[in-house]
């Protein structure tokens, strides 16, 4: 039987900032469980921009000279282009010496320019400090989210425009009910995407404020000027009440319930396309560079990609029920729980990016199999809403029009005669409404282009819709 490794009070870091209080150092596996630093590295940047302007905020008030804020924001500098290097180079979490990233910058500063760094932490705490952080990095992805949802909503319109007259069935309850452009089809992802947009959009509102300055949870006590370092940081205002300022998370929220909204659609929108990508669809070709095959069965074209995006929904659903969760129940202000938010962030802004990323990709490469689509269009029952719309514009109220054609599909489905073969006679069997100029209804193109008023799948409403959204561009 293997021996027990033997167990040691001995500290994972040497020189923890409340070490005057304790008497004793931190037990290894406390320090170990506690440390942030593994996840939290990828703030550095923001850590490093808040210090500076943090340091020019001191000089302002009086609290550094000169020479001390060059040293302060040169050793930052510095410190700022070894980590990056660091990261290019893979060797980002090499060493877990300090609990969080903002221990580990204030350490390297120290050992850089000496003393005098450790006057950067006066009238800050690294509660105020994570919630800048944190802000200024979600401001950034939120940018670069809204940029790849824009970027992927211009490649729909690209391949919508090529689409118009490519017509498909639409599908309710995933049976064929009527049929529609494929050019309409991609333009409903256009409009889920769009209000995706908004909601991330209208989330850069609420991060526009910074909590630089609220201190602990109570402020800060040496007259920093806070709407100065706000400017300086390139926000708009400051948060009003520093007790909710350290804990408030709603920003981190909204993000993730707008991610989980738009990895909800792009879920949808995957499940369309693993259908379609189906034998039994046949509608889509995806390239080979983006599928997968079998270790087992040579003919499997398998698409991995969408499927991926389609479970990585339930990731990010989980992200935000964790965060909901964890700040339910927490007193005001700060509690260390909250050190528990940032995976879920970092983990969902990563996921939403790359799965953003790959359906741009697809998009992009797709090759949609028109003729199998208009194929499928024409088989079965398709234009029977088209008949009971023709009996209205005879006069024949909608409900009893519905009636007739009902009769008429059972003939139908009786006879495996497709109504676009009956003859006019056998029509005025059922009603004597019908017509010689049915015909132009019993069409895929003329059905399409009865649909023309706004949001409809006629060629003219499509058009139309497509210069609208040119027109936000």
């Amino acid at each position: 039987m293997p021996k027990k490794k033997k167990t040691t009070n001995k500290s994972q870091w040497k020189n923890a900032a409340w070490e005057g209080r304790f008497s004793e150092a931190a037990d290894r596996d406390a320090a170990a469980f506690t440390t942030s630093f593994a996840f939290d590295r990828v703030l550095f940047p923001y850590d490093i921009q808040g210090s500076i302007v943090h340091t020019e905020g001191l000089a302002r008030a009086g609290l550094l000279t000169a020479s001390e804020k060059r040293s302060l924001i040169s050793g930052l500098k510095k410190i700022d282009k070894e980590m990056r290097a660091e990261t290019e180079a893979g060797l980002a979490n090499r060493m877990l010496v300090d609990e969080d990233i903002h221990m580990h910058i204030e350490r390297r500063l120290v050992e850089k320019i000496g003393a005098v760094g450790g006057k950067l932490h006066t009238g800050r705490s690294r509660n105020d400090q994570v919630a800048l952080d944190l802000r200024l990095y979600l401001r950034d992805e939120t940018k670069r989210t809204l940029e790849m949802i824009d970027l992927l909503q211009r490649s729909l319109v690209l391949r919508a425009e090529a689409e118009i007259e490519t017509c498909l069935p639409g599908y309710t309850h995933l049976q064929r009910a009527q049929p529609v452009s494929l050019a309409h089809h991609l333009l409903a992802y256009f409009e889920m995407l769009e209000r995706d947009f908004g909601r991330f959009e209208d989330s850069l509102v609420r991060l526009d404020e910074s909590p630089l300055g609220a201190g602990a949870l109570a402020g800060n006590s040496f007259g920093i000027d806070r709407m100065a370092n706000a400017r300086a940081l390139g926000f708009s205002t400051v948060t009003a009440n520093s007790i909710d300022t350290v804990c408030d998370r709603d920003f981190v929220i909204e993000y993730l319930g707008a991610s989980a909204t738009l990895m909800m659609h792009l879920s949808r929108w995957a499940e369309d396309w693993i259908l379609w990508a189906s034998t039994e669809f046949g509608f889509i070709e995806l390239p080979d560079r983006l599928s997968t095959g079998s270790s087992m069965m040579p003919q499997k074209k398998n698409p991995d990609i969408l499927e991926l995006i389609r479970g990585k929904t339930g990731r990010v659903y989980g992200n935000l029920m964790r965060l909901l969760t964890l700040l339910k129940g927490l007193p005001l202000s700060y509690n260390r729980d909250l050190q528990e938010d940032k995976e879920a962030l970092f983990d969902t802004v990563e996921t939403v990016k790359s799965s953003l990323w790959m359906m741009l990709r697809l998009t992009n490469e797709v090759e949609f199999k028109r003729a199998r689509m208009e194929a499928a269009a024409n088989e079965g029952l398709l234009l029977a809403t088209d008949l009971a719309d023709y009996l209205v514009t005879q006069g024949l109220p909608f409900r009893q029009a519905h009636r007739v054609v009902g009769k008429i599909v059972a003939q139908s489905i009786k006879t495996g005669q497709a109504i676009q073969e009956w003859t006019l006679p056998t029509f005025q069997g059922f009603s004597p409404l019908f017509k010689a100029d049915l015909y132009d209804r019993l069409t895929l193109k003329g059905a399409l282009q009865k649909k023309g008023g706004i949001g409809g799948t006629a060629t003219r409403s499509i058009k139309s819709a497509l210069r609208k959204i040119k027109k936000r561009w």
